[in-house]
């Protein structure tokens, strides 16, 4: 899973046609008119690795590893940018410094293209969820999209969910278990692992490895 991301997109307002990504900071549409800022999620960090290490540090060793991760897509699928000490092993310390780091960005509102294949050739039709890791809290919100004819997908937060009215598709910094679904006839055709029962995570960052190689992928197999 790759997605690429530019310096230039550190400015207020970034675009990128295609398959790509853009930024709405906190200054919005403009700093001196238009629509009100579009201000990143609050989220209280320290609190937020508090819960995380609750719900997942099963041995109660003050990292998280292993089986724990698995527990959490999101966090498993970013462990390379929470690891700080690179010992394999996600602390509560760790977890705090990176939701500080995302917040520092002043990010409001980034928007993703993603690619999703199945066992190698394009996945059309398929529903396509980012779910905030609940530890995050309130703030973050679910973003929803259909993958287009060559399996292409710009996630967004639903117009009547974003925190304000004058926020641009798009969804927010953050930690994501992803979920991909698509019925014929009723029946769900992706492999649970991908969906009920998912092991699919992102994070949506401008920092994250995975951003700065421009190409968002999830590579899905039926077997």
């Amino acid at each position: 899973m790759t997605v690429r991301f530019t310096v230039a997109a550190l400015r207020p307002l970034v675009r990128h046609t295609g398959f790509g990504l853009a930024v709405l900071a906190a200054c919005g549409w403009g700093c001196s008119s238009g629509p009100s800022r579009i201000k990143p999620p609050s989220i209280d960090a320290d609190g937020a690795a508090a819960e995380a290490m609750e719900m997942y540090d099963q041995d109660a060793d003050g990292a998280l590893a292993g089986a724990e991760l698995d527990a959490s897509p999101g966090l498993k699928s970013a462990q390379a940018s929470f690891d700080a000490n690179q010992d394999g092993k996600i602390q509560q310390d760790e977890i705090q410094r990176r939701i500080e780091a995302w917040q520092a960005t002043g990010i409001g509102v980034m928007s993703v293209s993603f690619l999703f294949t199945m066992d190698g050739q394009p996945l059309p039709g398929a529903q396509v969820t980012f779910e905030p890791e609940p530890f995050l809290g309130d703030e973050i919100k679910t973003a929803v999209g259909e993958t287009l004819m060559y399996g292409s997908v710009s996630p967004s937060i639903p117009k009547e969910e974003r925190p304000s009215a004058d926020m641009p598709a798009g969804f927010q910094v953050g930690l994501y278990r992803v979920r991909v679904s698509k019925k014929v006839d009723g029946k769900e055709t992706i492999p649970a692992r991908y969906n009920a029962e998912t092991t699919l995570g992102q994070q949506v960052s401008p920092d994250d490895p995975a951003i700065a190689n421009q190409k968002a992928r999830f590579d899905l197999t039926c077997k």
